[in-house]
């Protein structure tokens, strides 16, 4: 009996879990089936997830053609790149003070990082819009990474990596000479691969997909991000030709795609591994 209620207990958990999977999939596989379609299947009142004429070419040909595509991918690495490098910079020495240092006001230090977590990233966008346009930083590169050069969520994350952390580990670093300084980038850093992993991808992703903040401080074309560039060609198309409106969703979402693919272990691993210890 007990066997049995466990195998039924397992068969639920996985109808539960496919159940899930299917709905977060589901919008996914339209927008693909969307982008292989010409425009009168589209609006076929009947469902159909495969063309009967496929159209796939000639969409994935005009996203590529009629806006400036790969400049949009371009400008999705640069910025994401660039708001991964000084997250993790400012981050992970902070993360490793607040883990490994013991200070007066380090409670408060950690709460009010607590308390950021707390504040939607929309509040504080009017002051920096006013800001970078009195320095003349609209429509720059500069405008799109610097007001997330800094995370509370990767010094939350990373705090709670680095106290899982042998003490002992950091002793020896010390007593080879070590200096803080390079403690935290040689041996703490290199110890932290899976939170850096699942943070970049939180990050990369946050970010890849942010069409608020590039929609403010963006009207030049060449500057856009990927969900910008979509926006653009949807105004260029009129929105209209659905069909390679979704082709070129497609594009700009596969790389997202395959890089949580190829790091889902290490990104797993790294939240695992973060709630460990308090």
């Amino acid at each position: 009996m007990r066997a049995a209620r466990e195998t039924i207990r397992d068969g639920l958990r996985f109808i539960v879990l496919m159940a899930g999977a299917a709905l977060m999939l589901a919008p996914f596989v339209w927008m693909v089936a969307i982008s292989l379609k010409p425009p009168a299947e589209i609006f076929d009142p009947g469902f159909r997830l495969l063309p009967r004429d496929w159209h796939a070419v000639e969409n994935y040909t005009r996203a590529a053609t009629e806006v400036p595509l790969l400049r949009f991918l371009l400008n999705g690495v640069i910025v994401c790149a660039g708001i991964l490098f000084f997250q993790i910079a400012a981050a992970v020495p902070c993360a490793y003070a607040l883990a490994k240092f013991k200070f007066p006001g380090r409670g408060l230090v950690f709460a009010l990082v607590l308390l950021g977590l707390m504040i939607p990233s929309h509040v504080p966008a009017i002051p920096l819009y006013i800001a970078l346009a009195k320095l003349g930083m609209l429509d720059t590169y500069a405008a799109l990474i610097a007001p997330s050069a800094i995370s509370v969520f990767a010094i939350f994350l990373f705090r709670q990596f680095f106290r899982t952390l042998p003490d002992d580990l950091i002793h020896a670093a010390r007593v080879d000479g070590m200096g803080e300084f390079a403690i935290v980038w040689r041996v703490v850093l290199p110890s932290a691969w899976p939170a850096l992993t699942a943070f970049s991808i939180f990050s990369v992703v946050a970010h890849w997909n942010d069409l608020f903040w590039p929609m403010i401080v963006i009207t030049d074309m060449k500057l856009a991000t990927p969900p910008l560039g979509i926006v653009f060609f949807r105004d260029q198309e009129s929105g209209s030709d659905y069909g390679a409106l979704m082709a070129g969703t497609v594009i700009m979402t596969a790389p997202l795609v395959a890089a949580f693919l190829l790091a889902q272990r290490r990104f797993i691993e790294g939240i695992t591994l973060s709630g460990l210890k308090g």
